[in-house]
């Protein structure tokens, strides 16, 4: 893991002469969390877990979009998802910013066992499919897993990230499920209510992680991000001599 940076203190100095330290607010740790682009299955199919599914030529506009965007921030590490998809979003976005991907196994796709690669239209028709909807706290995927086990899996591989990176910003590439899982942990969503949540492919989620506890900063952004951006310090004007 990535070693912290660390914060040099400045020194100020009283109108007696005497020196003392002042330490500077230390920033929170940030998780920008995105979602990968699209691929042919996309919409119709439930991929899962998938092998062999690469991003289609419209995903790879996003995932470079998403670079472009993410290019402004002092990022330290870019995490992935071990799936074609997400390694190759992040892929995009580590290359710009001269980074290399790391993998982190704990926010990969939800398992869908049995329903890996079927329609969506048809999985739709299923009771299993309402309780996915009305009670996702409830929900087994057929020979899978639940969807308890990966928000638990999920909120784990983050809260690792927060506490090898603090005060850093990570980017951490995964699904729009484990994603709505994450947003409904840290702000305090029951899990029965995440699919109120909506992830879009290569959208950004931003989570500050302050001692007090997490904040959402952006969820499902899919414009600029300039104002992640921190203000620029204001002047310091010296004082006239005086006369």
């Amino acid at each position: 893991m990535a070693q912290p940076a660390t914060d040099a203190p400045s020194t100020e100095h009283a109108a007696n002469g005497d020196a003392s330290e002042k330490h500077e607010a230390k920033p929170p740790t940030r998780l920008v969390l995105v979602r990968h682009g699209v691929t042919a299955h996309t919409g119709p199919l439930l991929s899962g877990r998938m092998p062999g599914i690469d991003l289609s030529e419209k995903g790879i506009g996003q995932a470079q979009a998403a670079a472009d965007r993410l290019a402004t921030l002092a990022i330290s590490t870019v995490y992935a998802s071990p799936i074609e998809r997400t390694t190759q979003t992040a892929a995009y976005i580590a290359a710009r910013l001269g980074l290399d991907v790391r993998p982190l196994p704990g926010v990969i796709e939800a398992d869908y066992g049995d329903w890996t690669g079927g329609k969506i239209a048809d999985l739709a028709k299923t009771d299993e499919w309402k309780v996915v909807q009305a009670a996702p706290s409830r929900a087994q995927f057929p020979g899978g897993e639940s969807l308890r086990a990966m928000q638990s899996r999920m909120v784990d591989a983050l809260d690792a990230v927060v506490a090898a990176h603090p005060h850093e910003t990570v980017v951490v590439v995964s699904h729009a499920d484990p994603i709505k899982s994450a947003i409904a942990h840290y702000t305090g969503m029951h899990l029965d209510l995440f699919q109120r949540l909506h992830v879009s492919p290569a959208s950004v989620t931003v989570l500050d992680f302050h001692p007090y506890g997490a904040l959402l900063v952006k969820c499902n952004d899919t414009g600029g991000l300039a104002d992640l951006m921190p203000e620029p310090s204001a002047p310091t004007s010296e004082p006239d001599p005086a006369p």
